[in-house]
């Protein structure tokens, strides 16, 4: 809280108390009342006044620690404090209203670090200053400064408690994301490191300069016994926040404080994670503060940068930070820029199956995910533009922790009953229209299309299934069989009797374009005609399956009432109409929750799969009641691990977060955005034929020539691999290999999508 005096009314205290004759200016603090007092001669101190929130034991505290530097510092980088008239360093006010504290201590000339041009050399000697204070005062020590304060960065986790006060579904994310890190690297490591009595809030304004050098540092009012490191933390998060080169500062503050104290690579090798809890602890707090109604300006000092520097932070891989906080301490390092993977291939290619390709002539070995990025081992950072699995972003705070929690309690198989498994299964359907009302799990889409196609079987008797040619629904021995991507590709099998492959729906190198209003009812009349032809030969349709927006087909969504069409086409067969959402739902379309709602269309079942969990191994296929009924014929459908409770908490957390952060209207709206950009390049390069999609599932097809449509291939190969080289990760799809694919996770913001604009346009212009 704040204390009201007026100035005359400092003064007067001060010559009654200390027997000085001086003038008053309020400066502004945040939770004490703060004043500048000078007297004729110039000589200026800083009276502090607290009130009775603050325990005497800390004000004494503050005295002696002041008191023990002062003994130790011949160059004036410290307050000294004044004792009154009775040579005490207190002075006790007792008011009708209330008990005050007050105290006067030197006054510090030099001007707050956040006022000036950050350089090396200050950066330096700010760690300079606090490693020699650290080291004067091993022996000090104070009771009181052994308490629980919000701004202790070991009680950082603290600020999950006021998470929900940041409005901001983004931020709130993000900050979210680097407390779960806290907990994950810094938590079980803690209490292995160094602790001390630490100043505890070296930051951009209690640092100050003199002839571009830190030359003191003053406000004690945050100190406490905690690990040595959060000085070290505390000073790099300010240094960093208005830097140029955040990382440069943080490097050179490090530096200048191993210089003056040394650290150990175990406290090094965490300041990534302290740094990013000091920031959430100054957002959080913040954030707490607006929601209360605060119109304190101290309060929200640093909100902005705090912010700037947390979406800055998430960019620089955690290895390469920590390889350099070890390089200016003279540690080993932790990154072999020299090492190549070739002993690991060897291992990979001894024992694991080799038709499992990887990515990229140089692979990758990634070895974390933040959301929409990915850290390589070799301290390099990628934004990831096609890793649709990890649907609302790698790691994300809300999916690990309900997964964590839940391996904790309990994981089994669906024989027993569990909250879980109803609630998912009712939240999951709330998203669906109302006939699609029978859930059955299972662990991967490809599972879940083989299920679809059996349940499809038992409900009309019959054994052909429809597919689009180019398809791909799966690894299973019945999804290959739905798969012309597999069976007609190199290796394959050919079309099985019972497989039959319609038309590609593809507006831009089918028959029928997108200058053809009925392009969608001609193409779905090659349904029809497949359908007829079974007929003709006394055979009936099981089934017709497709993604409702064309994957490995090219990236395509349907022509315009292409599924309508089709789906009366095979509902009047008898046939059932099967919508493989694996790679589309879960709002990524943006204009809508699945993409069959584009069409306009309900199918009898729905197939899910990929986003459903994030990246765990979960499924699902949804029906109606009818067809699951004809599947219970007497033959148990049970499932090991379809349906654990840790895959249902999972995907109950998956629901909650797409809601609950907006992500479809995301999807929408930054997809558009993105897809707009590419049309502008399209504009500038000849090379790319098309863009195509829908939110965050897009494509754009490069071609050689315009009017041949000749695809751009190797080209599209040496445009992904430049684009890994610039830190974004694409990928290719298409009948012809000459797609990019664009499916990132559904946190990739405008920010991604400006950079990713810029570095292709530089890339195509190279071509």
């Amino acid at each position: 809280m704040f204390y009201t005096f007026s100035t005359t009314g400092v003064v007067n205290l001060l010559k009654e108390h200390y027997g000085l004759t001086v003038t008053a200016k309020e400066l502004e603090g945040y939770d004490e009342a703060n004043f500048h007092v000078k007297d004729e001669q110039g000589n200026s101190w800083i009276c502090k006044i607290a009130g009775e929130s603050q325990h005497p034991a800390f004000l004494d505290a503050q005295v002696r620690i002041l008191e023990h530097l002062a003994k130790r510092d011949t160059k004036g980088r410290f307050q000294q404090v004044v004792r009154n008239m009775k040579d005490e360093p207190v002075t006790r006010i007792a008011t009708p209203e209330e008990l005050y504290y007050i105290r006067l201590y030197t006054w510090l000339e030099g001007q707050p670090v956040v006022t000036v041009k950050g350089t090396r050399d200050l950066y330096t000697s700010w760690g300079s200053l606090l490693g020699k204070m650290d080291k004067a005062l091993e022996d000090f020590s104070h009771p009181a400064m052994h308490r629980d304060i919000r701004w202790d960065l070991a009680h950082a986790l603290d600020a999950r408690d006021q998470l929900h006060c940041i409005k901001d579904p983004e931020k709130k994310r993000l900050a979210a994301y680097f407390l779960l890190q806290v907990e994950t690297e810094v938590l079980p490591l803690r209490h292995r490191l160094r602790k001390a009595y630490i100043h505890n809030d070296a930051n951009d304004y209690n640092i100050l300069v003199q002839n571009d050098l830190v030359s003191g540092l003053i406000d004690f009012g945050d100190m406490v016994y905690t690990q040595l490191i959060h000085n070290v933390a505390i000073a790099c998060t300010y240094a960093m926040l208005e830097a140029t080169d955040p990382l440069e500062a943080a490097v050179a503050v490090v530096k200048g404080y191993h210089e003056a104290y040394p650290l150990t690579p175990e406290e090094t090798d965490l300041l990534y994670y302290l740094i990013a809890a000091r920031l959430c602890i100054s957002v959080t707090t913040s954030a707490e503060k607006a929601a209360a109604g605060s119109d304190n300006e101290f309060h929200f000092i640093t909100e902005n940068g705090a912010w700037k520097l947390l979406f800055h932070l998430i960019t620089i891989n955690p290895l390469a930070m920590q390889q350099a906080f070890r390089t200016a301490c003279g540690f080993a390092p932790v990154i072999n820029d020299t090492a190549d993977y070739a002993p690991l291939l060897a291992e990979r290619k001894a024992h694991i199956g080799r038709n499992l390709s990887i990515s990229y002539k140089e692979p990758l070995k990634i070895i974390r995910g933040a959301l929409q990025y990915l850290y390589d081992d070799k301290g390099r950072t990628y934004i990831d533009c096609v890793n649709n699995p990890c649907h609302v972003g790698h790691c994300h705070p809300v999916v690990v922790k309900a997964l964590q929690q839940q391996a904790a309690r309990l994981n089994t198989n669906t024989r027993y009953l569990h909250d879980h498994l109803v609630d998912y299964a009712n939240q999951l359907i709330a998203t669906l229209p109302p006939s699609l009302e029978v859930c059955y799990f299972t662990n991967s889409g490809s599972e879940a299309n083989d299920l679809a196609i059996r349940m499809s079987r038992h409900y009309t008797k019959q054994k052909d299934v429809i597919v689009l040619d180019h398809a791909y629904h799966g690894t299973s021995t019945v999804a290959m069989e739905l798969s012309p991507y597999k069976f007609d590709g190199k290796g394959g099998f050919g079309k099985p009797e019972h497989t039959h492959k319609a038309l590609n729906p593809d507006m831009y190198r089918g028959p029928y374009r997108a200058d053809d209003p009925q392009a969608g009812e001609k193409y779905a009349a090659d349904v029809s005609g497949i359908i007829a032809g079974l007929k003709e030969q006394g055979r009936g349709i099981a089934a017709y399956i497709c993604e409702t927006l064309l994957g490995v087909g090219g990236q395509i969504p349907l022509p315009p009432g292409y599924l309508k069409a089709v789906y009366a086409a095979v509902k009047a067969a008898g046939g059932v109409c099967i919508a493989d959402e694996v790679q589309v739902g879960f709002g990524r379309v943006g204009d809508a929750f699945w993409g069959f709602e584009l069409q306009e269309v309900t199918p009898d079942i729905v197939v899910l799969g990929k986003p459903i969990g994030n990246g765990h191994p979960l499924a699902a296929v949804v029906t109606t009641r009818a067809i699951a009924d004809a599947f219970n014929n007497g033959m148990e459908y049970f499932n090991t691990f379809g349906g654990n409770p840790v895959s249902m908490a999972t995907g109950l957390a998956v629901l909650n977060v797409i809601k609950e952060e907006g992500l479809q209207e995301h999807a929408r709206v930054t997809g558009n955005y993105f897809m707009e950009g590419l049309r502008k390049l399209k504009d500038k390069h000849a090379i790319i034929g098309d863009v195509r999609g829908h939110g965050f599932f897009i494509g754009a097809e490069l071609v050689r020539d315009r009017n041949t449509l000749e695809p751009a291939v190797p080209e599209i190969d040496v445009v992904v691999e430049a684009m890994k080289q610039r830190g974004f990760l694409l990928s290719t799809d298409g009948p012809l290999h000459n797609v990019l694919k664009i499916k990132p996770p559904m946190v990739f913001n405008k920010a991604n999508t400006d950079a990713l604009l810029a570095h292709l346009d530089e890339v195509l212009s190279s071509l």
